[in-house]
């Protein structure tokens, strides 16, 4: 029998969940209870293809999803009894956590400690794991820090230039994000390029509603584009990225923002959708650029320049670079996105594949560009894959 581990990734208002075989990366059962906290709150998921809605009570919380998630497992006895271990996406580890570990009492005390540094995603991640130990209370469980991955990364990469004492007195410096993606796809480019990733230089591009890039020489991150928080780098789908720290400033002293105003304004109201003020979804951009729509264009040419800008500083950082990656929801099917950036990229030695470009979407990978070119690919991530491994490594290592 496969033994199977139950991945849950929880955001304030959503849990993200699959059951997945450790070994092959398959998964059976996978989905997703959204709009928690709300009066049209629902339980979606697939198993072996199939597809059923559930509808939850009115302002559902992550407990109730929890023990419905529970139920639809129940619904598939043979499933469910091979689950040996719960893995957990944990967006924010600060420096505590520099590896994945099992959760106990101490580990859930920092996890919610850190909050401070990422608000929106920690005390969802809390709330979660009390939830599934709930529910789950004989399984081992284990907490995937998006930042472990990044603890490769340099001082000099990752200090802001700020008076030390910042640092040394409250953690303030860059840590990183999506971690388990960027891992996930620099191996599989290694496994393309027949090279040991020990001896790759990469670069990969994880594009979606968030979005980060990170160099990666002789197999090891060396910098990334979010920082201190998931605001940090890319234009993204509704938040900002790099900005002049000055902006706050002015919004707070000249139009009268507080804090928590600037916070909204620049995570959840800018980025694609601040700019086209149409909506953060690239799809719907192309869709009504091809349209005329100015703002739609304008929107995808910053998106397209700054992720060109990073991709220009971390060849330069990297060396002899052996492939760029593109992962994530836009990454990985938008066949434009890819055509815009690599264009700009030509006298760098890129060029593209048109063919393979528009057929390497929905789930496929491979190489997309052309003979004469620098190695890109486009890789569909499987975060799911990183933690369920992980997951195993930390509940039964010898």
């Amino acid at each position: 029998m496969n033994q199977h581990v139950l991945v849950l990734n929880c955001g304030s208002s959503s849990i993200k969940f699959a059951i997945i075989d450790a070994e092959t990366g398959a998964a059976p059962l996978q989905g997703i209870a959204e709009n928690l906290g709300a009066h049209n709150a629902q339980l979606r998921y697939s198993f072996d293809g199939k597809k059923t809605a559930i509808e939850l009570s009115d302002n559902a919380n992550h407990k109730e999803a929890l023990a419905s998630i529970g139920r639809v497992l129940k619904q598939h006895d043979a499933l469910q009894s091979s689950i040996i271990a719960v893995g957990h996406r944990v967006v924010h580890g600060g420096e505590r956590f520099e590896q994945s570990c099992l959760i106990d009492p101490l580990v859930k005390e920092g996890i919610r400690d850190l909050a401070k540094m990422a608000p929106l995603h920690n005390l969802a991640h809390v709330a979660g794991i009390e939830s599934a130990q709930d529910a789950f209370p004989d399984l081992p469980q284990v907490a995937v820090f998006d930042t472990a991955y990044f603890q490769t990364l340099p001082k000099h990469a990752y200090l802001y230039a700020l008076p030390y004492a910042l640092y040394e007195q409250h953690g303030i410096r860059k840590y990183g994000f999506h971690g388990s993606s960027h891992h996930f796809v620099s191996h599989e480019a290694a496994k393309l390029l027949n090279k040991d990733i020990g001896q790759c230089n990469l670069i990969t591009a994880h594009l979606g509603n968030g979005c980060s890039i990170t160099a990666i020489k002789q197999g090891k991150a060396i910098d990334t584009s979010m920082g201190f928080t998931p605001l940090e780098g890319l234009v993204m789908g509704t938040r900002c990225g790099d900005i002049d720290p000055s902006v706050a400033t002015f919004l707070i002293e000249s139009l009268d923002y507080s804090a928590a105003q600037v916070s909204a304004l620049m995570n959840k109201q800018s980025g694609l959708q601040g700019i086209s003020q149409l909506s953060n979804d690239c799809r719907t951009l192309e869709e009504q650029q091809a349209l005329g729509n100015e703002n739609a264009k304008l929107a995808l040419d910053m998106f397209v320049h700054r992720l060109v800008k990073y991709i220009g500083s971390y060849i330069a950082l990297v060396g002899p670079l052996d492939a760029l990656v593109f992962t994530g929801g836009i990454g990985e099917n938008s066949s434009y996105i890819r055509q815009q950036t690599i264009a700009q990229l030509a006298h760098m030695g890129f060029s593209l594949d048109e063919t393979l470009n528009a057929e390497t979407r929905f789930g496929r990978s491979g190489r997309i560009s052309d003979a004469t070119s620098k190695s890109v690919f486009a890789i569909a991530t499987n975060e799911e894959w990183v933690i369920a491994k992980d997951t195993i490594h930390c509940a039964f290592k010898a």
